[in-house]
């Protein structure tokens, strides 16, 4: 009986391994992807983060200025 829960819980830690092999894989693969984005759009990619941040900034204002009137 205790041989087959040992063989049981190698198979299940197995399993878990796996699972945390292809975590890291996919997180390295994103990793290397936003890598080729900044190295090859750096003039690009700047000003447009820069304005969507300026966006919300904005629009958190009016929300804010919203808030303070109704109450």
């Amino acid at each position: 009986m205790k041989s087959r829960f040992k063989s049981f819980t190698k198979r299940r830690n197995r399993r878990s391994g796996q699972g945390i092999v292809e975590y890291a894989s996919m997180l390295a693969f994103v990793a290397v992807l936003a890598a080729l984005v900044f190295a090859f759009a750096p003039g690009k990619l700047s000003p447009a983060v820069s304005a969507a941040f300026s966006v919300v900034i904005s629009q958190l204002n009016n929300l804010a200025a919203a808030a303070t009137s109704a109450s």
